[in-house]
Parts: C-alpha cells; sequence; structure tokens
C-alpha cells in the first residue's frame, strides 16, 4: 500500500503574533492540536504549522485542544533550550481568559489545589490533596453577566488541565468545557471558553522584555452562544 505523505497548511500572516530570527508565536484557534495526535487523521496541529513556515521551530509549550490563544516556538536547539528554562523557572507571566459559570462572591482571590492524573479515566486530571502536585491559579472578576463571570486567570504552575480544574473544583466550570462541566454547563457555549491572551518573559537572547497579545473578539465568538 502506498504511502501518502501529509503538507500541513501553512501559519498564515494572521495567526502570526510575533516573529523575529529566534522565535515564532502564533495564536492557535480552538479545536487545533498543539502538537500531532497518534494517526495521521491528527496530524494536523500548531507544531506542523509552525514548521511550515520555518522549519526550524521547535514546540516550547502546549494548550489544550479546545484552548485558543498564544503558542510560542523557538527557531532552532539553542532558542528551544533557553526558552524552556524560562517556562520551567517560572519566568514566563501567563495569562488566560476564561467565561465561567455563574457569579463569583469576590472580586479577585487564587486557588490552591494540588492535581494529579485520574488514571481510570485519562486524560483527564482530578484534585489529589494526598499525593497531587502542588497547582496555584490567581484569578480576577473582568465582567458579570447572563449569569456568568469573564475571569483573567493567572497560572503560577503549569499542571496539566490546570485552569479547567481549578475552575470546576471551586463551582465555577468554564462554559462549553467538555471534561469537567456538567452538561447545562457544557452546552452553554460552542467551545471551551478558554483563551491563552498573553506571555510575558525576556527575550532568551537578547533579554528585551517581550509582551505578546492574541487578540480575541470577548464581545463576538467566544461568547455567542452563551444562554
Amino acid at each position: 500500500m502506498p504511502m501518502h505523505s501529509y503538507d500541513p497548511p501553512i501559519a498564515q500572516p494572521s495567526d502570526i503574533i510575533f516573529e523575529d530570527e529566534h522565535l515564532l508565536a502564533l495564536n492557535k484557534p480552538s479545536g487545533l492540536l498543539s502538537v500531532p495526535g497518534r494517526g495521521d487523521h491528527l496530524s494536523d496541529c500548531a507544531e506542523a504549522r509552525a514548521k511550515a513556515h520555518d522549519r526550524n521551530a521547535r514546540t516550547v509549550h502546549r494548550l489544550d485542544m479546545d484552548t485558543s490563544g498564544i503558542l510560542l516556538f523557538g527557531k532552532g536547539a539553542e532558542e528551544h533550550r533557553r526558552l524552556s528554562l524560562l517556562f520551567a523557572s517560572r519566568k514566563v507571566h501567563k495569562r488566560y481568559l476564561a467565561w465561567v459559570d455563574g457569579y463569583l462572591s469576590d472580586e479577585e482571590g487564587e486557588i490552591d489545589l494540588p492535581l494529579g492524573a485520574d488514571w481510570p479515566n485519562r486524560p483527564l486530571q482530578k484534585v489529589d490533596m494526598e499525593t497531587g502536585k502542588a497547582s496555584l491559579t490567581c484569578w480576577r472578576v473582568l465582567e458579570k453577566r447572563d449569569e456568568a463571570t469573564l475571569l483573567a486567570l493567572y497560572p503560577k504552575t503549569g499542571r496539566t488541565h490546570q485552569l479547567r480544574l481549578h475552575c470546576a473544583a471551586i463551582g465555577h466550570a468554564i462554559l462549553g468545557d467538555r471534561f469537567y462541566a456538567e452538561t447545562r454547563i457544557r452546552k452553554r457555549a460552542n467551545r471551551l471558553q478558554l483563551h491563552a491572551e498573553s506571555l510575558e518573559f525576556h527575550h532568551p537572547m537578547s533579554e528585551e522584555l517581550i509582551t505578546l497579545k492574541a487578540p480575541v473578539d470577548l464581545s463576538g465568538p467566544m461568547i455567542a452562544k452563551i444562554q
């Protein structure tokens, strides 16, 4: 049987948030994998599109398939190594936007709950007070309407599904979340209402302070089906 090669679509200019000789940042849409999945049908991903644009692009971090927003790539081994160190040492400051169910009683706060894999239900995670890894999310209310709250989320750790699970754990699951929200909340939006809006860090080569922002229309598509 002949082998079929896959030619991923090249990242479009409108998808590119930032680019120089060392770095590439894309605005990943919801529904697109960060890296290839298993099988040819899951070959299309942000990494493949970045490599089609520049073959030296290397993935530094990931977003859930359902999450939209900024993905950063290093162009080459040294850039990748330095960026990875920045993420590992928590020197990359992240801000996410999320519409969650209901109204929070406070205007800001933090969620400090350890997380671990829910092995019988992979890829789900769970709050694990005994063996889970320390996980911290800070949050601030930006807007309230239609029995939903728009939060700015600032993850201080980078655990799998951290923001989705932390929000659900405090009784305010993210709208459209197919993993951690009950059916009523999941059906309030046509996609997960979570967007990686900004990254701030010192450029790994020049040490210049870089602030990247991924645009999203919060009055339009992201909340178009809130009911």
